[in-house]
């Protein structure tokens, strides 16, 4: 069943406020459907500032929105523009770690089967074996998908508030019929006695609606509204997210709001898609692509495959919940993709103590191997095996890592002579993984990155003129520091008199915005000043309580909201300049 779907954008905010989208058939406009008009994803190197964020932007009549807490911005350009041809002049731009144009993507069900079938992928995968030890307590399972059936009786019980990315508001009802069908097959109450049971059967479900219905074409998705539906389970708490879309692991938008995710202890899943061919996408590290299998675990015809497959998983006659009450056989990636994201949720039930990446290792470990040995290209690291991947949860301690990862400045070159902003690059490995990476100039952190290529904008009229000292420091998720060898440059910025100075700096809190956050957030500060910005002491507050300290045009953080307490924090960052003058910014966010 082929699909067609497009949708124009009226606004894009955080996740806690996002704005409405409106049903505008592409095809009626003229428009190239495969993408939404006049729009584009990006992500600035750390430390970018967002004035010179909004001055690169301006030339093109670009408006920005960033997505809830990530480093994303979706970028709305004036309708007469072409989103291809400022795509092409921006995408080589060294402020910007990506721009992509924001592509639809379809839901991966094959087609629907109104017959009456068992549920024999659960003792396929060894699933009652695997409820002998955990059902998935206490796991919150996102499902970024056309919304859920909120009345159903085997999803209302496990139901957690989510969120509606079009209509920014708290509705979550569902447009197609597909969201309900995937959250049964992941997360269906069990022991009730009544209907089906999903493989996670008390994990709760955070429906995060991110397609629309067109009438005429379909159920679609957009880049856009998955990468922000990600932020949002992210920000709210979620550990595994399900995305049943196809072509979303080609995002670099969307592997970025993965990784975040990641960075948070979760684990993202998507579908392979069912176009029953080897795709081109490349293999990707920051979500989990499954394939389908059959009840001879045997790839279905329409089963999509590549090097980008990571697991596969029961796709075909999944019985699962109906929009309505009801029940159905569904097949497609749509339905292995939420299997196997189940069984990730059934480990950490059983082991909390495992974090995501530990997770993720003993969920291809313990996989059935199928096809040609070791990875490959239809099944991945093999099907998935449930029994098995809990018991390897359950027996497993996580060792301490006492590794400290490697850290080196690629750019600029020691002895170079600089002025204004400088791109900085970092190189940075760690047997684990590193979780990011901070720049230090003359001591202080100006800006932090957690997603590689490690890049940096640094102002340096932040710095006074002559020798200044740039360090990286690269952490891993165990909190082990490497720090990379000091490279001193040059500072070479031209200076002008100022009279009398009475004139305030003006100071800005990038990151957090006003809203959820949670594990680790990077609090970003940005500030200027008419006399300078090398005049400017820098401090940040949360709580009222002095956190961090530093000289120049920005002040980065890294704040572990894992140890305070819920309700409502205040961020507070003070400015004060060479004259004395002073400003503040403040943002509230909640935990």
């Amino acid at each position: 069943m082929q699909f067609s779907y497009s949708f124009k954008l009226i606004n894009i905010t955080s996740a806690l406020a996002v704005a409405a989208l409106l049903p505008l058939s592409a095809h009626a406009q003229g428009q190239d459907d495969d993408y939404a008009p006049g729009r584009l994803l990006i992500e600035p190197v750390a430390g970018l500032s967002e004035q010179a964020l909004q001055l690169l932007l301006k030339g093109h009549g670009g408006k920005h929105r960033k997505l809830g807490q990530s480093a994303l911005h979706v970028v709305e350009l004036p309708p007469t523009a072409s989103a291809k041809a400022v795509l092409a002049q921006l995408k080589h731009r060294p402020e910007l770690k990506f721009v992509e144009l924001d592509r639809r993507v379809k839901s991966t069900y094959a087609a629907n089967d109104p017959y009456a079938g068992s549920e024999w992928h659960l003792g396929k995968i060894g699933a009652a074996t695997a409820w002998d030890k955990t059902q998935g307590a206490g796991v919150v399972i996102a499902i970024l998908d056309s919304g859920v059936d909120a009345s159903h009786p085997d999803l209302q019980p496990n139901l957690v508030p989510g969120t509606n990315i079009y209509g920014g508001n708290s509705d979550i009802s569902d447009v197609c019929g597909h969201g309900t069908a995937v959250a049964g097959a992941a997360a269906a109450r069990t022991g009730n006695a009544a209907g089906v049971a999903g493989v996670a059967g008390q994990a709760r479900i955070m429906p995060v609606r991110v397609a629309y219905l067109d009438p005429s074409y379909g159920c679609y998705a957009y880049y856009s509204t998955v990468a922000s539906g990600l932020t949002y389970a992210a920000d709210h708490g979620a550990r595994i997210a399900n995305v049943s879309y196809g072509g979303v692991s080609g995002s670099a938008a969307v592997q970025s709001a993965a990784q975040y995710m990641k960075s948070k202890g979760g684990l993202v899943f998507v579908s392979a898609g069912n176009n029953g061919i080897s795709e081109s996408t490349p293999p990707t590290s920051t979500m989990i692509v499954v394939s389908a299998t059959d009840g001879s675990d045997v790839r279905p015809s329409w089963s999509s495959y590549g090097s980008f497959v990571t697991l596969s998983a029961p796709g075909a006659g999944i019985w699962t919940t109906n929009k309505g009450g009801g029940y159905q056989a569904w097949n497609g990636t749509s339905f292995a993709s939420p299997v196997a994201a189940s069984v990730a949720a059934l480990m950490m039930a059983a082991n909390p103590a495992l974090d995501g990446a530990k997770v993720q290792s003993l969920l291809q470990s313990t996989a059935v191997d199928l096809g040609a040995a070791g990875r490959d290209a239809v099944f991945g690291y093999g099907r998935v095996n449930a029994a098995a991947a809990v018991q390897a949860a359950v027996g497993s301690v996580q060792a301490a890592d006492t590794q400290a990862p490697a850290a080196g400045i690629a750019a600029p070159l020691g002895g170079a002579s600089v002025s204004g902003t400088v791109a900085v690059s970092v190189n940075a490995s760690d047997n684990v993984g590193v979780a990011r990476v901070d720049l230090k100039v003359n001591g202080t952190v100006v800006a932090s990155d957690s997603t590689a290529p490690y890049a940096f904008s640094w102002n340096s009229t932040g710095a006074v003129n002559g020798i200044a000292s740039l360090v990286a420091v690269a952490y891993d998720a165990a909190g082990n520091a490497g720090t990379s060898g000091t490279v001193q440059v040059n500072v070479a910025n031209t200076t002008a008199l100022v009279p009398a100075d009475t004139t305030r700096p003006v100071v800005a809190i990038v990151n957090p915005t006003a809203g959820n956050v949670s594990g680790n957030v990077n609090v970003a500060v940005n500030a200027s000043d008419n006399a300078g910005a090398a005049g400017i002491s820098l401090a940040l507050y949360i709580d009222g309580v002095l956190k961090a300290s530093g000289k120049g045009a920005s002040l980065s953080y890294n704040w572990n909201t894992r140890k305070i307490a819920g309700g409502y924090h205040t961020v507070q960052s003070v400015a004060r300049d060479a004259a004395g003058n002073t400003s503040s910014a403040t943002v509230q966010v909640s935990k």
